[in-house]
């Protein structure tokens, strides 16, 4: 009896040694392991699980989305680095969205907002700054800072916020233009390439706008200015993009109050403000154009032609905005925890890795800001896309060096052969023209102040503008509310001279 009390405490001594040591060990495991929070568009990477004929088969080798790109990145990182990370992945809808969760709470380390959201975090002191070791250019590992497009680069490096420029807080990972996508059967060309599209009466019902106050503020100063942005000594005079930011940018009150009008008088000519929806309305024919963002372009274009329905886009000749998404990170998330820093800045390498670019561009139809010209293959997967076939006959020559090409670099290295339609299709939205980037600025971001005032400018145009009600309304107001009030009058007098009778009756009764 002795032995087997014996045997079984030493069961239970092995069994508590073996549970301690099992959740030292789990413990271990979770502290070595990152946790990586990351908040992106929706619909905005790779999934993966592709199709077998999806394969992008270069000449230099197929590229393929099997697993999600955030799978592959934990491996690559534990493979690299030789630490785990674990992604928590979550989306957002539009830039206020995202902002507004930030404001409610949400934690994130790294984030993916538009140009002008990127300025507002960086004002208000939310970001931090992304390490020097993020833009050693010896580090192999490094495939943002050695593949980024020096034309974005160069935005980056050129412009600021209280006097830190974008690159020290920013990396960018897709970019493009604004213009209409539209049917050339019902919407000519030259129609589409101007802002005033917007207030074409051909067209009531029938042109979709954003939902949203930057971008379609944006668009109206494009069209309300016309005259001037295409005069021909205002486009060629010295200080010319600088003098385009700022009055594309124009946010006086006598323009705030512009716009509002504009858009008042306009709105009723409009199908709808939306945010995604206007992609399926061109196609299905709801709509005969659409305003829209240049990669969601692409998109409608490959999406309407595999029904056979040929689409087109257009810049307006006024002017363009240059839009660009990008990670940073966030000052709540990562700083004190160099650990976490560390898997952001690898993740935006990742992302920006030129096989996993071409993934995601696959993937969401926009333009990674990579181009990583010694690489090549992201100059590579642009000629697979558009460039013509060797039998084909109406072709043009395009050049892409304004994205491409580097100090240095040969232009002609950086010219692909296309069907002569794609000029006006998805080459030209994927890689707008130098003519096009010529009229194109940046959208920058509206202070406090500006903002309370543009929000409640769109508040106006949004709700029902009391100002549109015709004049036989207002006659017929007035007079229901004087009959109103007649009758409310004619009421209480009756009931005043029946309470007075009453207090007659009573007196004499009492009487």
């Amino acid at each position: 009896m002795k032995k087997t009390i014996r045997v079984i405490s030493y069961l239970l001594v092995f069994c508590l040694i073996f549970s301690l040591s099992s959740a030292l060990w789990t413990v271990s495991a979770k502290d070595d392991e990152v946790v990586l929070r990351i908040c992106n568009w929706e619909e905005y990477i790779d999934e993966g699980e592709w199709d077998e004929d999806e394969v992008i088969d270069l000449d230099s080798g197929d590229i393929f989305g099997e697993n999600s790109v955030l799978d592959d990145f934990s491996d690559w990182y534990y493979e690299v680095y030789g630490k785990k990370v674990r992604v928590e992945y979550s989306t957002f809808g539009t830039n206020e969205d995202l902002y507004n969760m930030l404001t409610l709470g949400d934690v994130y380390d790294l984030v993916c907002p538009s140009e002008y959201m990127i300025m507002k975090l960086m004002a208000d002191g939310r970001l931090y700054p992304l390490s020097d070791d993020f833009f050693d250019e010896n580090n192999e590992h490094n495939y943002y800072i050695n593949g980024v497009s020096p034309y974005i680069r160069n935005i980056f490096e050129t412009h600021d916020i209280n006097g830190e420029t974008w690159d020290k807080y920013a990396a960018g990972y897709m970019w493009g233009v604004t213009g209409f996508v539209f049917n050339p059967d019902e919407v000519s060309y030259e129609e589409a390439s101007t802002w005033h599209l917007l207030d074409n009466s051909n067209y009531y019902r029938q042109i979709t706008v954003k939902d949203n106050v930057r971008d379609t503020y944006f668009a109206a100063v494009g069209a309300l200015k016309s005259d001037l942005l295409t005069d021909p000594s205002f486009v060629s005079s010295e200080d010319y993009l600088e003098r385009l930011q700022d009055e594309m940018n124009d946010t006086s009150p006598e323009m705030i109050e512009k716009v509002q009008e504009y858009l008042q008088s306009n709105k009723d000519n409009y199908y709808s403000f939306e945010t995604d929806s206007g992609k399926t309305d061109l196609i299905t024919g709801k709509v005969v154009a659409n305003y829209q963002w240049s990669g969601d372009a692409v998109y409608t274009l490959d999406q309407a032609e595999l029904d056979d329905y040929y689409l087109e886009f257009a810049v307006p000749i006024e002017s363009t905005n240059v839009y660009f998404d990008g990670w940073v990170m966030l000052r709540s998330g990562v700083e004190g925890d160099s650990d976490k820093q560390h898997a952001a800045e690898a993740f935006i390498n990742f992302m920006s890795r030129p096989d996993i670019a071409i993934r995601n561009m696959y993937y969401i139809g926009y333009t990674s800001v990579i181009a990583a010209s010694e690489d090549g293959r992201i100059l590579e997967y642009a000629d697979w896309n558009y460039s013509a076939e060797d039998d084909e006959e109406d072709t043009v020559e395009y050049s892409v060096a304004n994205f491409f090409a580097g100090e240095g670099d040969d232009p002609d290295d950086y010219v692909i052969t296309i069907p002569e339609d794609q000029l006006r299709r998805q080459m030209v939205a994927a890689y707008p023209s130098e003519d096009i980037l010529n009229r194109a600025c940046i959208m920058v971001y509206f202070d406090s102040d500006v903002s309370e005032k543009t929000n409640q400018m769109w508040i106006n145009v949004r709700c029902y503008n009391i100002r549109n009600v015709p004049a036989w309304a207002w006659v017929l107001a007035v007079i229901i509310i004087c009959l109103t009030v007649f009758f409310l009058i004619r009421s209480r007098r009756l009931k005043n001279e029946e309470y007075g009778d009453e207090r007659t009756r009573m007196r004499k009764d009492k009487d």
